[in-house]
């Protein structure tokens, strides 16, 4: 017989390098993704989210260096221009309100003052009364709501019964009996400061109950949770149980309602300010200048209008950037 033309020849064994490459890009194929990672991810894809998350940003921005940027574009907020008002109708003397290189949204009606600076300084206002009675909104309404979801019975009870009365009593009526009679002078403020302080505290109080629903409905889900009664069979303590088992899992629709909270919050600082409850003047406010231009809206229209757009671009940003966090950290959503 005559040997094979052509012997079969044994493949070669990989070398290390190989194995280790292979290993590796195995690795990474499995690799896990984060519950931030892949909120972000979403996120990202959310334009319309992005676009109000750098408008929120900015506008931040803007509020803390205030003071920087009206300095250098050399402006007061306080500062009386009455060369450039007409003294016979009281109006600003160049066209669309006394917009210039000097004034870039113009001038107020009767004093001068400069709008743009006004702006400025009417977003600390703004901003600091939303987020800070954001805040106090939140830590009642986690607090007494993970009580109430996780105790039940008689806890439940009374909790529920105080947030809804609650819902049913006239915030803004009361916000402006109160401040009618407060004092000019308290625990170290004066003025304005009182007023935006006393804001803080009614609005968050009265918003503590929206959020305090949200919190109660979720844990009374979680408590029925496998790792719930997992921790409890294994000895863990009430206290554990709450910040370590629950808590953690309550950020998220704490964080979404935070963002929608604080919109809300900035629209009813304006709306105190408009009535006349909000801070003094010569303090600026985006409602206080509304109010203000309600007499000369048809002469100088572009004082209602500035205001007015600062405010509908700010709730905007942030019901636009509330609504793509709760998108990104929605579980249901498709990944």
């Amino acid at each position: 017989m005559t040997a094979p033309l052509h012997e079969p020849t044994a493949e070669a064994a990989p070398s290390a390098a190989e194995e280790a490459s292979v290993a590796t890009s195995g690795a990474k194929a499995v690799q896990g993704r984060s519950l931030g990672r892949i909120a972000w991810e979403r996120l990202k894809r959310d334009k319309l989210a992005l676009t109000g998350g750098v408008v929120v940003l900015l506008l931040v921005v803007v509020a803390l260096l205030a003071p920087v940027i009206t300095s250098l574009l050399g402006q007061d907020p306080n500062e009386y221009h009455e060369n450039l008002i007409d003294p016979l109708f009281g109006t600003p003397t160049g066209s669309l309100g006394g917009i210039s290189g000097d004034h870039l949204l113009g001038v107020e009606p009767v004093n001068g003052r400069d709008i743009f600076a006004r702006i400025l300084y009417g977003a600390r206002i703004s901003l600091l009364v939303g987020f800070l009675s954001a805040v106090v909104a939140v830590i009642l309404g986690t607090v007494l709501g993970i009580l109430a979801g996780f105790f039940g019975g008689w806890v439940d009870s009374l909790i529920s019964r105080v947030m809804d009365g609650l819902l049913a009593f006239p915030q803004l009526l009361f916000i402006i009996a109160l401040v009618s009679v407060m004092p000019n002078h308290m625990l170290g403020l004066t003025g304005s400061s009182v007023r935006v302080f006393v804001m803080i505290l009614v609005i968050g109080f009265f918003g503590w109950p929206y959020i305090g629903r949200v919190v109660r409905g979720q844990t009374l889900s979680l408590r029925e949770r496998e790792y719930v009664e997992a921790a409890r069979s294994l000895g863990a303590g009430r206290l554990y149980i709450l910040f370590k088992e629950l808590l953690p899992n309550l950020v998220a629709p704490i964080v979404v309602y935070t963002t929608m909270m604080i919109p809300t919050n900035i629209l009813t600082e304006a709306a105190l300010s408009f009535l006349g409850v909000g801070v003094k003047p010569p303090t600026a406010s985006w409602g206080q200048m509304l109010s203000s231009a309600i007499d000369y809206y048809e002469s100088d229209p572009m004082y209602m209008v500035v205001p007015g757009v600062a405010i509908f671009i700010t709730v905007l940003a942030f019901n636009l950037f509330g609504d793509g966090i709760r998108d990104a950290l929605d579980p249901k959503a498709s990944r």
